[in-house]
């Protein structure tokens, strides 16, 4: 079945991708504000208004909102990222209308009230710490605000203790009122569902969202930088990040194929070359953060204290040689990867309902399958390769380590390999 969009009068866009052969749809809502459309007053308010949804309407309780999902075998949940928020529910396809229902109320209707707000701040602050104890979120948040410093790129997306200490039921409100708008909002579903059927029930759900625009964030601009956090670990944590493009640069799908090569699986080079060659790790891979206009490529990995600046000296060596040294066997392999990804993830009715909805509010239209696997397959050597040398020469590297750093090497030596 072919994917099918319509936009409601006050601008909400409906897409739906038909999936006969499944008993269940995935549905949700996904708003194109999260963390980027802060201030740092409000650093963290779109994960804290995220929380405040579930916590009670004009018309349901906290408790009623879990209820009426559950009980009908369901389950909802929600997400914040730095560009968008998304409000999501899984149910059998006669649910749908219960879905959209309770859906449109935590979005048209949340009561924000006083004690709600109280006790969910607790639960974000003890969310924060979490955060901080745990080395694997803390040095990939170092990492990026080394990346994005004073920029809402930058900051986490859960806020810190002071400010959500300080939010008032009229920030929240404030701050939803400002971007939670209809021409903002896609209302996306996957599985065993009727576009009509869900246009139909949208406008009536959905109808009395405002139709005016929302507001727009800043450029995101690329520093670098380092940021080092001693802890008595185990394991010292290591991030290495460069300068990459966005997803609507033209070297988006070189930068997958790049990353895939250098350190998506057990065939990686990272892998193979620092941890089954040399056993300087357990743990190694490296990860691409795509925003609109800028992005992110890195490295991580975790390392005993005594095998850190070895690990960095062979790490830093792999990244730098890298762009005279790919072969066409890895492009190969890493395209097949990327495409074996993508296909197996369109299975799951979820991921295809966020797949379609993130694409209309990101391009503003839904990218054919067919279109996406053409493009992983034009990513050839010289692209890779030229992709490579463009990444590692941009800019200094955003690098931080969290742990014992007693054999860290300093920033400046790590820098100047790129230079």
């Amino acid at each position: 079945m072919t994917v099918r969009t319509t936009t409601l009068e006050n601008g909400l866009q409906v897409v739906s991708h038909e999936m006969p052969h499944l008993h269940t749809v995935s549905l949700g809502v996904w708003v194109h504000a999260g963390a980027r459309n802060e201030t740092p007053e409000q650093h963290g308010v779109s994960h804290f208004l995220e929380h405040m949804a579930f916590k009670g309407t004009h018309r349901r309780s906290a408790m009623q909102i879990a209820e009426e999902i559950e009980s009908a075998g369901g389950d909802i949940n929600a997400a914040t990222g730095m560009e968008t928020t998304a409000y999501f529910a899984r149910v059998l396809k006669d649910d749908a209308a219960l879905a959209l229902d309770v859906l449109s109320d935590i979005l048209l209707e949340p009561r924000f009230d006083q004690a709600e707000i109280e006790r969910e701040r607790q639960v974000v602050i003890q969310e924060i710490g979490a955060s901080l104890d745990d080395p694997d979120d803390l040095v990939f948040d170092l990492a990026q605000h080394c990346a994005y410093p004073g920029q809402a790129l930058g900051r986490s997306i859960l806020g810190t203790v002071d400010t959500v200490s300080g939010f008032s039921r009229d920030t929240i409100a404030c701050y939803r009122d400002t971007h939670y708008a209809a021409p903002s909002m896609v209302l996306s579903a996957a599985g065993a569902i009727s576009h009509e059927n869900l246009v139909r029930e949208a406008e009536a759900a959905f109808g009395r969202f405002s139709d005016h625009a929302g507001a727009p964030w800043a450029p995101g601009s690329f520093h670098g930088g380092c940021s080092l956090c001693e802890k008595p670990l185990e394991q010292t944590h290591l991030v290495l990040a460069f300068k990459a493009p966005g997803y609507t640069d033209d070297d988006f799908y070189p930068l997958q194929v790049f990353s895939s090569i250098l350190g998506g699986g057990m065939s990686s080079r990272l892998f193979q070359e620092v941890r089954e060659k040399r056993g300087l790790c357990y743990s190694i891979g490296s990860f691409t953060s795509a925003f609109t206009e800028t992005g992110l490529f890195g490295v991580y990995a975790a390392t005993s204290p005594d095998l850190t600046e070895e690990l960095m000296t062979v790490l830093t060596g792999e990244l730098c040689a890298f762009s005279s040294n790919v072969c066409e066997d890895e492009v190969n392999r890493a395209r097949a990867q990327l495409k074996a990804g993508l296909l197996m993830n369109l299975e799951s009715s979820a991921m295809r309902a966020d797949q379609i909805g993130r694409q209309l509010l990101a391009f503003g239209r839904v990218i054919p399958v067919e279109e996406i696997l053409d493009k992983v397959d034009a990513v050839d050597l010289p692209a890779v390769s030229a992709l490579a040398s463009k990444v590692f020469a941009s800019a200094r590297p955003a690098f931080s380590a969290v742990g014992s750093l007693e054999r860290v090497a300093s920033y400046d030596k790590i820098a100047a390999q790129f230079s």
